[in-house]
């Protein structure tokens, strides 16, 4: 079963290699503690534009020894439908350094002007690893303040909430980001709270970030 999603995986992603990009986006945060790079990408799969593919891939380094356990890779392609100019739903093949592969669903609901963006992802998955599921909830704000033509102010925060067997949690996050950006060169200071476990494990990160939207 594992070789047929991963087989899927790589089918999707070469499938998406070949149209045309229209929103690729990535981030560096980095500071004493740890180093993310994350690279977030969607595509137009048909002239109407109700079928998108989006790629999310990330890398997390502690730098500290007694932190190694926590470094973690994850890669995750979803196909969505949009139904209307807020809600999409769709499928997902998601692996993940910690967990595994897992099958996943999941519905987006997207709020959004030229100085706000909103996003509220509920989703419930099927572990390989554990032979259960889990729920999780994701959600995401941007806010913007244009200074002039090429200067603007920018407010990032995402969050995540990860529930195995729908009672038990998994996995946890808040990152917010503070910073400017000049001719879409974004960079500024980063606060990143990661929860692990159970009973819940707790790191937290301070550093800097740099964004770019290709």
């Amino acid at each position: 079963m594992k070789k047929i999603i991963l087989i899927s995986a790589y089918l999707t992603i070469g499938f998406a290699n070949n149209l045309q990009a229209q929103f690729t986006q990535v981030e560096l945060f980095t500071g004493l503690d740890k180093t993310d790079f994350t690279l977030y990408s969607s595509y137009t799969l048909n002239r109407g534009e109700t079928l998108n593919l989006t790629t999310l891939a990330f890398f997390q380094k502690f730098r500290k020894e007694a932190h190694k356990d926590f470094d973690e890779v994850g890669v995750q392609p979803t196909l969505f439908w949009t139904i209307n100019k807020h809600i999409a739903i769709g499928p997902s093949i998601y692996y993940n350094s910690f967990s595994g592969y897992s099958e996943r669903f999941s519905v987006k609901y997207t709020l959004k002007t030229s100085r706000i963006l909103f996003v509220v992802m509920p989703t419930v998955a099927h572990s390989e690893q554990k032979q259960a599921s889990y729920t999780e909830l994701f959600a995401q704000f941007q806010i913007n303040k244009p200074i002039n033509d090429k200067l603007s102010l920018w407010l990032n925060g995402q969050f995540l909430s990860v529930w195995d067997e729908f009672k038990t949690h998994s996995r946890s996050f808040q990152q917010l980001r503070s910073g400017v950006s000049i001719n879409d060169h974004q960079f500024g200071i980063g606060l990143d709270f990661d929860q692990y476990g159970p009973n819940p494990i707790e790191q937290t990160s301070f550093g800097v970030y740099y964004r770019n939207t290709l």
